[in-house]
């Protein structure tokens, strides 16, 4: 039995044991929620911002109800099954199919304890459809048509629950639960470990990018890029004092070099959970600034959401409960290393979903680093990184860990950007290592995480970023040279370097950083200055910072289109050239822009590659000159020198006097 009605502009669908709620929300969106209460949940967690003066169509009669928004209609049957349609197309863009026909829906519940359900939602599987997104994951595919994908946040592995389909429609899954969704030949199925209900959100577009311009507006658009940003950073392990990192400072500017960004990374601080430098080794923080700031160079600290239990702040945010519970054994999270232990501490995690203990944190945040004029801040293991990591041991303010644990990394970020927005700073900037849908909106630049040097990594790497750039993230950017390994003597991994150095170039940012080898014993690691590398590496990668810095106005200006449409500059080919079929395939190329084709080297001791051109446009190689009809696979050559780049129609790369080609 279901029974439809309307309330406002919402479509309810009371079925037998089961609401179902469906309202437009954003362009060409409808919103679906669904619980086995009798009513709807209010107030719960949501990467969606409240959507005003939407104006459907609905109509319902004994068997069937609809409810159109723009060009997207859904459509309930006689069983509550919905499917999505494109108006304009009159096609099917996705539809929920049952379990079984007979004895099992599409959305399935499993009571839990309290008002928690394990929750499966079933969708139609396409065999012409390719799905892309899914935050940032290192299997190494664009096209994720056929993985099974963990909703979790690990070191490296980022969960945005937001994918673009090759049929027309973005689909988000609205809840920030534990789970998995499986991408199969026989059906798409999203699964949350525990949840109060289901919510999700769907949207279509004419192109792409209209669906992520539409994306954009339902979970936030990034902030204006600031110029700075787009310059290059420095950073290593870490610079373990003030003198060493002004001394770094000091021999880019003798020797000429961009800098526009230098990183001060862990163990600076006295101890985890005290948010403050030591003063042994950072004795005048606010004069190093200024110091640096009259280079042009701008100082970045890395900021954890670890507590040592012997931090001067642990009683009180232990009393005040901003500490993340555990369920069962002991109270702390991970066993880790800080500066006065020989061996190892059990360190804690804040409650990033506590209000007052985000506030707390930018408090210290505020007394310790802002006011000496440190406006960046690196926002490290917020994740958060716990080994094991036991999602259901966990209590935070917002519920239980299993089902709302995916958020903690977007809540870190909010707390930093609501305390720079309250010190007067209009386009905070953050570096994390995780995110979830909606951390755009809070100044978040995403980097790919603790990744092995290797080529297979840098592979990984290029289809990561593309399905972040899907994701919605626009600020993102990687480890040059990868983060774990890499000896700056072994002549393989200075070709690395070199080769990771060019793909970086064509980022949305280029950032420098990784733990070299050898190991030190203070926690240093080797050098990872651009000079580390031997010569030839060193004249290479000092032409292609200069090939960045000229390129930094076209970075800026189409930094600004990603805050403003959501459309991000680098992307994947099919984004500009959806008519053609081909590039829907092309995993190992993208565009920077809507002008320049990248193809990047990613394989050791290669000299040439073969590069798609896509259909409709004359294509130039920009280092020859040498023009091409889009359609087409050329052989390119491209000697450790060289990145094979192509600009689209009359567009220009200013590649003069680089020497790159001599």
């Amino acid at each position: 039995m279901i029974e439809f009605s309307r309330d406002g502009n919402r479509l309810i669908c009371q079925l037998e044991n089961e609401i179902v709620v469906l309202e437009p929300w954003g362009p060409d969106g409808i919103r679906v929620r669904a619980s086995m209460g009798r009513t709807i949940i209010p107030g719960l967690f949501s990467a969606l911002i409240d959507q005003k003066n939407n104006k459907p169509v609905i109509n319902i009669d004994n068997q069937t109800a609809s409810l159109q928004h723009g060009d997207l209609i859904a459509c309930m049957d006689q069983k509550g099954c919905l499917c999505f349609s494109s108006v304009s197309r009159g096609a099917e863009l996705l539809a929920e199919q049952p379990v079984h026909h007979i004895s099992i829906p599409a959305r399935v519940y499993k009571s839990l304890q309290g008002n928690l359900f394990h929750l499966d939602c079933n969708f139609k599987a396409y065999d012409d459809e390719k799905l892309f997104g899914l935050g940032q994951h290192q299997h190494g595919k664009l096209n994720q048509k056929g993985c099974v994908i963990e909703l979790i946040q690990r070191n490296s592995e980022i969960t945005i629950p937001f994918m673009v389909s090759s049929r027309g429609y973005g689909f988000l899954w609205n809840n920030p639960a534990l789970g998995r969704v499986e991408l199969g030949c026989s059906s798409t199925r999203w699964v949350a470990e525990a949840a109060p209900q289901i919510d999700y959100w769907i949207t279509t577009g004419t192109e792409t990018s209209d669906i992520l311009s539409h994306y954009a507006d339902v979970t936030g658009h990034a902030p204006e890029f600031p110029e700075w940003a787009s310059g290059f950073w420095q950073s290593k392990l870490r610079y373990s004092s003030q003198d060493e990192l002004e001394t770094t400072a000091r021999e880019y500017v003798s020797r000429g070099l961009p800098l526009s960004v230098i990183v001060i990374d862990f163990f600076h601080w006295t101890l985890q959970g005290d948010w403050q430098f030591d003063p042994r080794y950072w004795p005048d923080p606010a004069g190093m600034v200024k110091r640096l700031e009259k280079m042009g160079i701008k100082v970045m600290v890395s900021v954890w959401p670890t507590v040592n239990r012997l931090s001067k702040n642990f009683p009180e945010m232990w009393r005040k409960n901003y500490i993340v519970r555990n369920k069962h054994g002991a109270a702390a999270q991970m066993y880790f290393v800080d500066n006065k232990a020989e061996d190892g501490v059990y360190v804690h995690y804040y409650d990033s979903t506590h209000p007052g203990a985000r506030k707390f944190i930018w408090e210290q945040v505020r007394k310790n680093y802002f006011k000496h004029g440190i406006k960046i801040f690196w926002l490290d293991a917020c994740e958060p990184e716990m080994m094991p990591f036991h999602p259901d041991n966990l209590l935070f303010d917002a519920g239980d860990g299993l089902a709302i644990a995916n958020i903690y990394p977007l809540e870190n970020v909010r707390g930093f950007y609501d305390g720079m927005k309250a010190e007067g700073e209009q386009n905070p900037f953050f570096l994390c290592r995780s995110a979830w849908a909606g951390s755009q909106r809070y100044g978040a630049a995403v980097w790919s995480g603790d990744i092995y040097s290797t080529f297979d990594a840098l592979r990984a790497q290029v289809r990561a970023g593309l399905n972040m750039a899907i994701s919605g993230i626009p600020w993102w950017t990687t480890d040059i040279g990868g983060f774990r390994g890499g000896n700056p003597d072994d002549p393989i991994f200075r070709q690395l370097m070199v080769r990771w150095f060019q793909y970086a170039v064509f980022c949305p940012l280029f950032r420098n950083h990784g733990h070299r080898q050898p190991n030190t014993s203070d926690f240093n690691g080797a050098p990872n200055e651009v000079w580390s590398f031997g010569d030839e590496a060193y004249g290479i990668i000092k032409d292609y910072m200069f090939l960045r810095e000229r390129l930094r106005p076209y970075v800026n200006k189409h930094m600004k289109k990603a805050s403003s449409k959501g459309l991000p500059l680098m992307r994947p080919l099919f984004l500009d050239f959806p008519s053609d079929p081909v590039c829907f395939d092309v995993d190992d190329e993208f565009m920077f822009g809507p002008d320049y084709l990248i193809a990047p080297v990613m394989d050791q001791d290669t000299t040439s590659r073969m590069v798609y051109l896509p259909c409709g446009e004359k294509w130039t190689n920009a280092w020859t000159g040498e023009t091409f009809e889009g359609g087409s696979r050329v052989k390119v050559n491209a000697p450790l020198a060289i990145i094979p780049v192509f600009t689209r129609g009359d567009s220009r790369l200013p590649i003069e006097n680089l020497g790159l080609l001599h």
